[in-house]
């Protein structure tokens, strides 16, 4: 059992006041009567205190062991005061200057205080001062260097990185809303994925009580084993129930298995402990499966909402905080204990030990195994998004990124416009003398579609790599190109004007046009170029009556429509 400091110091300031009334044997077996009671650690601890050596301290403790030696020593026998081996430093004046430049050329510590210490071991001090001539052992090293403020000093893990400017303040809002839903009775979870552990025979720190030299024989190096597998424990912890739940998976550790953990919890302990609870605190790190960066988290979590009927709400401790996330010092490191000196030679192992994790605060764990796959890659495409942002997530108003609800439904879409009224094919088709647009539809879109693939190949310089279809973009009807191009040969209706009423750019028409006359020519469609050109929506009204057409021009800004069957499959000529 490891001696405490507050022992230490007790014993310390005992010592200071019997020395002085001691002779140097009362001191020795003193010294090895306290080691005695102690227990094991007790001689190094009672050297550490009274600052002799744990020669001495040994030497103490057989004497005090052995009664017929103590009684065969005559009563008073003891060394004069100043007897005895002489210091190191007594010896030789100029020993503590040289150790103690030594020590400086390797110093650390914060200079403003007097704690320092050096990187340079009590052996490489005692090798160096050979080096120079000088005769002294670690343990005078050891007495010297405390003597001029040095110490054993271990690393604190107590710098953070930058830290974000609202760091406080987001820990304040996470405070406020755990505080509001607890008083509610509304569940709040604190949640996290543990470290992933490997299944088989490796080693895990710790020890436990076994019979005598019968330890837990275990693989000297903890090489991954493929076959074996590694699990991810994802756990959810209830604040004020004082519960944990496990979800010990076997694929990845994604969102999507994150919120399968959470959906887990859910039908088995939450919504039985919060019946009629109409909302959810999910408080989590801000990066990992359920890093507030994370689409598929966002999307998960809305199937989950929409499951449920819970309006689920989010907060995210800021990046580099995630020490402060209570699951990790409030379920995690009790499970680690569980788990100590004990191989996981399956998940069903890990599963046990999870469920057999208790602590005298009242802590409880529930640990079931996801044996789902859930591979990593999985994306949210911008679109699914943008619906979950319009229709789903709703963003607070103090870091909406780390700070957002969930609904439990969508919102409803809002009406969108009637379309415009799109311009009449046909009526352009007979102002170009075309009575059967469909007829001619049809005796042209194979030829048509036999050019365009003709020209991509000569400009390709070869096959095309990806099988054309309906993915490709449509600028333009076929019908619509058919009809633009006869009204602007037969008609004298501009490119402009054409533009307006199928509501593309001019150049779309123009090359398109420039492209389908050839198939057009062979059906006897040709430019008729000494006609008046029609550039405006009143001549194009005067020019249609006089035909006897009716044609509604009040749509020149409209979206265009397929006129046919045979329109809707075909791409425009270019």
């Amino acid at each position: 059992m490891a001696i405490s400091e507050g022992a230490e110091s007790a014993l310390a300031a005992k010592f200071a006041v019997m020395r002085r009334v001691l002779d140097e044997r009362q001191w020795r077996v003193y010294l090895g009567t306290e080691a005695r009671a102690l227990g094991y650690g007790g001689i190094a601890a009672v050297a550490r205190a009274s600052g002799a050596s744990e020669l001495t301290v040994a030497a103490g403790v057989a004497e005090a062991e052995d009664e017929d030696g103590l009684g065969a020593v005559p009563p008073g026998r003891a060394r004069r005061p100043g007897g005895g081996r002489k210091k190191a430093e007594d010896k030789d004046p100029e020993l503590e200057a040289v150790l103690r430049g030594l020590a400086e050329a390797s110093a650390r510590g914060d200079p403003v205080t007097a704690v320092t210490w050096t990187t340079l071991s009590l052996r490489e001090l005692e090798r160096e001062l050979a080096r120079r001539g000088y005769r002294c052992g670690k343990d005078a090293i050891a007495r010297m260097l405390r003597a001029e403020g040095y110490s054993l000093q271990g690393m604190a893990k107590v710098l953070e990185g930058s830290q974000h400017p609202d760091r406080d303040a987001q820990f304040g809002y996470i405070n406020a809303m755990i505080a509001a839903f607890t008083a509610a009775g509304d569940p709040v979870v604190s949640v996290d994925a543990k470290k992933k552990e490997q299944l088989g025979p490796f080693y895990r720190a710790g020890r436990c009580w076994r019979g005598r030299g019968g330890p837990v024989r275990v693989r000297d190096h903890d090489f991954p084993d493929e076959e074996l597998g590694k699990i991810i424990p994802y756990g959810i912890y209830d604040i004020a129930a004082n519960t944990g739940f496990v979800s010990v998976g076997v694929s990845g550790n994604t969102a999507a298995f994150a919120v399968s953990a959470l959906r887990c919890w859910w039908r088995r302990e939450g919504s039985v402990r919060y019946a009629g609870a109409a909302r959810l605190l999910i408080v989590c790190d801000a990066g990992g499966s359920n890093g507030y960066a994370c689409r598929l988290w966002k999307d998960q979590l809305a199937g989950l909402a929409a499951e449920t009927g819970l309006a689920i709400t989010v907060c995210h401790f800021p990046p580099g905080t995630s020490k402060w996330n209570k699951i990790g010092h409030r379920l995690f490191c009790h499970i680690t204990r569980t788990w100590r000196a004990r191989p996981l030679m399956t998940a069903a192992d890990a599963v046990a030990g999870i469920a057999a994790t208790t602590t005298y605060q009242g802590l409880k764990c529930t640990a079931v195994l996801d044996q789902g796959d859930y591979p990593t890659g999985q994306e949210v495409s911008g679109e699914r998004m943008k619906q979950l942002e319009e229709r789903v997530l709703d963003r607070d108003a103090f870091h909406g990124e780390w700070n957002y609800a969930i609904r439990p439904a969508p919102a409803a879409p809002a009406p969108e416009p009637a379309p415009a009224p799109g311009p009449d094919l046909q009526a352009l088709a007979a102002l170009a003398g075309i009575s059967d647009l469909a007829a001619l539809l049809a005796a042209i879109t194979v030829p048509c579609q036999a050019a365009r693939e003709q020209r991509l190949y000569l400009d390709r310089g070869g096959a095309r790599q990806v099988p054309s279809g309906p993915a490709g973009p449509i600028r333009l009807p076929f019908a619509a190109v058919v009809a633009a191009a006869a009204c602007h040969h037969q008609a004298g209706i501009s490119y402009p004007l054409l533009a307006q009423i199928l509501g593309v750019d001019q150049s779309t028409i123009s090359l398109a046009a420039r492209r389908i006359t050839p198939v057009l020519a062979r059906h006897g469609i040709t430019p008729r170029y000494q006609r008046a050109r029609i550039r405006t929506p009143s001549q194009l009204q005067e020019h249609a009556t006089a035909a006897g057409i009716t044609i509604n021009t009040a749509h020149l800004a409209g979206q265009t429509q397929q006129a046919s069957t045979a329109g809707t499959a075909a791409t425009h000529a270019g």
